[in-house]
């Protein structure tokens, strides 16, 4: 594929949702689009550049960002480079390369240590981060359909494999060369003991002993974080699909069997019958550490939760006391002790990257009208805090309780502007693949599926949908739907096929 990364006339290789007549969200997806392309960096001396940056720190680079960043640059893979951007880390993680420096913007947080004018480098600022490298790969080679990219990152340089090893040999807090901090990480024989900075969950009261938490990050050092194994069995899942797409029966086999050891123990040690929930546990008793966070949804992002298990986390997600009302998927149970109405950061706030890896495991469990009417909820809540609070653009995360953006970790002032950052998440992935429904598309099988909702009366479907080589136009209303291709492929809407030839298909419904 030609790629075109930053080019002038990227809006030319960007999907049109089409949602009724006067698309009420495509001025919020356009917004979304042009704060991303001001994100696209260009920095001398980097493994991969351009990159795309997070929109927080010019001097460090983050694992779970960049990965996130990466499953809506999907959607326009030769302008974004998403997925590219990963190439930094595995470079400094694994080939032992150093980042170039730069002179560091004025606004640099103190934390950095940088010294205005002078040069400082580029750093790798967590090493273990949520390992979603897999994840982000099989995601976007899904899209793009490069397997020789495929075969060369499993064979070759088996960054994925080395990184999920490394995860499960870390046994004492280590600070790689070219990273900012020490890991916090310890594998241990059940799962993981972690911290919240490091998980990504900043200030979650997860791990607190007693009703509140005395402390910003209590950080328990005896828990085992549940996200943590939920990731790790992730990653080893996706590898082993990245292996089927290599078409190495011998290679999936043996990484699904590391995902099925983790599926055991999360069924095993981390689901409580009594409130019928996943929870941390503790590392000696195994006893439950009772916070409900959207930590827990991880289980049906990894595809470990056992389905009858699933149907219970469906639920909270309209349950106004804990993870529904307002706006669905906040960070923590709205009946939780430390559950704040303004957000403080991970203490109630809604977060689009978690938002999003929830969605995506609803879908994995067939959900597709729950998946449907929770994201229309937050997609509807994130556009009118963009149309009605001031600046009008889209934020790092939002009010759980008011059209706002949330508040930061320390209660002071609003998170940070111009978050595209993850945030794109919601304008653009959420909207494409929940409210109007491709919830799958693979250019390596020629497929889209499209969990159509039922209940439109108005023209919905996508332009300029770029999978593989294919391009494609989407348009249906009521029970006609019309289809342009440059290629054949399979369309399946609502579990039914159609096959769809190059030119234009007029298809019954």
């Amino acid at each position: 594929m030609n790629k075109k990364f930053g080019c002038k006339n990227w809006q030319e290789y960007i999907p049109v949702p089409i949602y009724g007549d006067e698309d009420t969200y495509f001025e919020f997806y356009k917004k979304a689009w042009e704060l991303a392309y001001e994100h696209i960096k260009n920095v001398d001396g980097l493994p991969q550049t351009p990159y795309m940056d997070e929109g927080f720190c010019a001097t460090q680079l983050w694992i779970w960002d960049s990965c996130f960043m990466s499953l809506f640059c999907k959607y326009a893979r030769e302008i974004f480079p998403g997925v590219e951007t990963l190439g930094n880390f595995y470079e400094v993680l694994y080939n032992g390369k150093h980042l170039p420096a730069i002179i560091p913007p004025e606004n640099e947080p103190e934390w950095v240590g940088a010294v205005l004018k002078k040069p400082y480098e580029i750093k790798v600022h967590i090493a273990d981060n949520p390992p979603l490298f897999a994840w982000a790969e099989y995601e976007n080679a899904l899209m793009s359909g490069n397997i020789d990219y495929i075969k060369k990152l499993l064979y070759e340089q088996k960054f994925l494999q080395k990184h999920y090893e490394w995860i499960e040999n870390l046994s004492e807090p280590v600070k790689p060369d070219g990273v900012f901090v020490n890991t916090c990480l310890i594998a241990e024989k059940d799962g993981y003991k972690w911290e919240g900075g490091r998980s990504g969950m900043d200030n979650t009261p997860r791990g607190r002993i007693g009703e509140h938490a005395v402390k910003q990050r209590p950080n328990n050092p005896g828990m085992l974080w549940l996200d943590a194994i939920c990731q790790q069995a992730l990653s080893a899942k996706m590898i082993s699909k990245l292996f089927e797409l290599a078409e190495d029966e011998e290679g999936a086999k043996e990484w699904n069997k590391r995902y099925l050891e983790k599926k055991e123990t999360v069924n095993r040690l981390y689901w409580d019958e009594t409130d019928e929930f996943y929870y941390d546990i503790d590392c000696s008793t195994h006893e439950f550490y009772k916070v409900k966070s959207i930590a827990s949804y991880w289980t049906m992002t990894a595809g470990v939760a056992l389905e009858n298990r699933a149907d219970c986390l469906v639920k909270h997600l309209s349950n106004p006391d804990t993870f529904g009302g307002i706006v669905p998927f906040v960070s923590l149970a709205r009946n939780d002790a430390d559950f704040k109405s303004n957000g403080e950061y991970w203490r109630g706030a809604v977060w689009l990257p978690t938002a999003y890896a929830a969605l995506k495991g609803l879908v994995n469990y067939g959900y597709f009208k729950e998946a449907h009417d929770t994201a229309c909820k937050l997609l509807e809540h994130i556009y009118k805090t963009y149309n009605e609070f001031e600046p009008h653009t889209i934020w790092e995360c939002y009010s759980p309780e008011e059209f706002k953006p949330a508040i930061n970790e320390y209660g002071d002032k609003y998170v940070r502007p111009d978050f595209c950052g993850w945030s794109a998440l919601g304008p653009i992935s959420i909207y494409i693949e929940f409210v109007i429904g491709f919830h799958n598309i693979d250019a390596f099988k020629k497929i889209v599926e499209w969990a159509k909702p039922d209940n439109l009366k108005y023209e919905t479907g996508i332009k300029n949908l770029r999978f593989g080589s294919v391009i494609t136009d989407i348009k249906a209303i009521g029970e006609k739907c019309s289809v342009t291709s440059n290629e054949a492929y399979t369309l399946k809407i609502n579990g039914k096929e159609y096959d769809i030839y190059p030119g234009t298909n007029e298809l019954v419904l």
